[in-house]
């Protein structure tokens, strides 16, 4: 997410590993975008998503139907992140006593186009009265395969992402600024897009280690790099930049993209790319390298630079 936070990306870190260690032999298969829990013959991966008034959204930024695609469009994301078929969501909605009626009505009804979108169907979930929307969207999905994870990337892989970032960023910039985003960078906030055939075409090619784009380029790539110990380095003038945003800035550190982030083996190159392309009308871009040691390193103009950026929840 892109809304300010006072507080460094290192409490959010610091908060996840105190609940892990107070946990301990309690939880399991942590760390990547989805779950991954087999259930006799089946495999599935799971994943819950969870979007806040006035600390993910504002409401006069989004029509209701809008936010419940977008609610929606990010928890899929995260089954897209791990190349599982979804299957269904479960939708927990909290809205003050005024909201209710046509207004949620819509929301709902943006919940179920997301889902269909991607072949799920909506399957239940909850409603309660509160002080502000809240929406809560737990996603079931298939993994046929194996699923791409974080921890899987090498030195030698390139790393990749689809479509052109920095767009989202720059429509919310715009709305707490006061003023409104220009259309194109409205849209992509507004109706992400789950690339979950996308990422099944990567597994199948070989990607050794996947995530969404939610929390920034440089901030996910440095959970690649966490899980993976290795070194990622970005190269900033390969980074796509979509033409509602204006900033390379905006591409490299904004969030809310819901791209994949993908390490792909050196044989993947331009003639595969050309082939994504032309499947799904979307572009995949080489945006920099994995090598060994630790941490992301972006370089413009041949020289590494200092862009702060990555969302905490903390």
């Amino acid at each position: 997410m892109t809304l300010p936070t006072a507080l460094g990306p290192g409490r959010e870190f610091d908060q996840i590993r105190a609940i892990w260690q107070r946990l301990g032999s309690r939880v399991r298969g942590v760390g990547d975008d989805a779950a991954i829990v087999t259930i006799g013959a089946e495999r599935l991966a799971l994943s819950c998503d969870l979007a806040v008034e006035d600390h993910h959204f504002k409401l006069d930024w989004l029509a209701p139907a809008e936010l419940g695609w977008r609610a929606t469009a990010a928890a899929l994301s995260d089954l897209a992140a791990v190349a599982a078929e979804p299957a269904g969501v479960l939708a927990s909605v909290g809205v003050p006593a005024e909201r209710a009626g046509a207004f949620l009505t819509e929301v709902m009804d943006g919940v179920g186009n997301a889902a269909a979108s991607v072949g799920a169907a909506v399957w239940g979930g909850d409603l309660v009265q509160c002080d502000r929307v809240i929406l809560d969207l737990l996603v079931v999905g298939r993994v046929r395969e194996a699923p791409v994870l974080r921890h899987g990337a090498r030195p030698g892989d390139g790393v990749w992402v689809t479509g052109r970032l920095g767009a989202p960023h720059e429509a919310v910039q715009g709305w707490l600024a006061g003023t409104a985003p220009a259309p194109g960078a409205r849209a992509r906030y507004a109706h992400p897009v789950p690339r979950v055939r996308e990422a099944r075409w990567l597994a199948e090619r070989g990607a050794t280690a996947m995530i969404d784009v939610s929390d920034g380029l440089v901030g996910d790539a440095g959970h690649v790099a966490a899980a993976s110990e290795v070194a990622i380095t970005i190269e900033s003038e390969q980074v796509p930049l979509h033409s509602g945003a204006r900033e390379w800035r905006s591409a490299v550190i904004g969030g809310e993209e819901y791209e994949l982030l993908v390490a792909l083996p050196p044989g993947f190159g331009p003639d595969d790319a050309a082939a994504f392309a032309a499947a799904f009308d979307v572009p995949l871009t080489r945006v920099g390298a994995v090598a060994a040691g630790g941490g992301v390193t972006v370089r413009r103009g041949g020289q590494a630079i200092d862009v702060a950026g990555g969302f905490s929840h903390f």
